[in-house]
């Protein structure tokens, strides 16, 4: 649940260190590492973090024999790793272990999760949606088929949400990297109950700068100022290259000014993250928090990191000094 997302009424690894299910998961590793320490030291990326009555509900991608894994905190410090599957069944027509990049959304009295997922036919990845009555599930698939699958543009992956000039929209992108196309973030208005498009896609940003290789995805919207600030991560997820990108606009349609060099990198925090991206922003005890994955040191899982994230204008700054 991206910050500014708010509640709409209806009108492959196994867990390491301390990230068993059920179990604290912010124990940090010895002082004098160098590097930053993970609230969630276990595989959980594409992080999307939702609040609900002052508790704050984690989702991620598929590991540990679930489609999709969820953890809570009552801080945004500590967490659990809960043992139960968020989205425990999946229907004949999606892939089964291929279910990635939550986003869960609170719609009315209920709430409503986007999913990445690969179908059968067209096999290619796109946006499911999901239904449930709390935040920790069950979710059930909604529907016979997948919400946004555009085969055309490569599919459709990383699913988020925004409340834009009052209602609920979602952006995503489009997965052309998959087949040589351009990748697209794109948004399009939802019916009242999260669970239909009610409107045409708007082509937000592509990728055109040096630093975001063959790809941006991952958008997270929220408005600041009175502009909107698109927060979205660019370059190949599995190195060092991976980055955490934003730009500005007025309004969905533009136009959109890109800062020109990541606000989060491998560079930008002096090594001390890999590869950072798979951003969420939520508003914590004490402002806003930015939500992320990055790699262990081995390059062998994504685990899960939050920093305080400060503004200079539009340009979110997230705060690396004294940690």
């Amino acid at each position: 649940m991206r910050r500014g997302a708010a509640v709409l009424t209806a009108a492959g690894l196994l867990l390491t260190g301390c990230a068993a299910s059920g179990s604290p998961a912010g124990e940090t590793e010895a002082p004098g590492s160098g590097m930053l320490q993970p609230v969630i030291k276990a595989n959980f990326p594409d992080p999307d973090v939702l609040e609900v009555d002052g508790r704050y509900y984690a989702y991620a991608t598929n590991d540990n024999a679930k489609n999709v894994q969820f953890a809570t905190s009552d801080d945004l410090e500590v967490w659990e790793v809960q043992g139960e599957d968020a989205l425990p069944e999946l229907p004949s027509w999606i892939v089964p272990g291929k279910t990635w990049a939550p986003e869960v959304s609170q719609v009315g009295d209920g709430f409503v999760m986007y999913f990445t997922a690969s179908n059968f036919s067209p096999s290619v990845q796109c946006i499911g949606v999901a239904t449930a009555d709390t935040p920790e599930g069950p979710f059930e698939v909604a529907g016979e088929s997948m919400l946004v699958c555009p085969e055309e543009e490569g599919g459709a992956i990383d699913a988020s949400t925004a409340v834009v000039d009052g209602h609920l929209h979602l952006v995503w992108k489009n997965d052309g990297n998959c087949c040589g196309l351009d990748t697209w973030l794109q948004a399009v208005p939802l019916t009242a109950d999260g669970l239909a498009l009610a409107g045409a896609p708007v082509r937000l940003i592509k990728q055109d700068l040096e630093w975001e290789g063959d790809l941006v995805e991952a958008p997270t919207i929220l408005e600041r100022d009175g502009q909107l600030v698109l927060l979205y991560s660019a370059n190949s997820y599995g190195d060092d290259r991976y980055a955490i990108g934003a730009a500005t606009a007025p309004g969905l349609e533009g136009p959109w000014t890109k800062f020109d060099e990541p606000v989060l990198s491998t560079t930008v925090a002096d090594s001390r993250l890999l590869g950072p991206g798979g951003q969420d922003v939520v508003e914590g005890p004490d402002g806003d928090v930015l939500v992320f994955h990055g790699w262990d040191p081995a390059f062998s899982y994504r685990a899960m990191f939050t920093l305080p994230l400060e503004w200079d204008g539009a340009r979110p700054v997230p705060v690396l000094d004294g940690l």
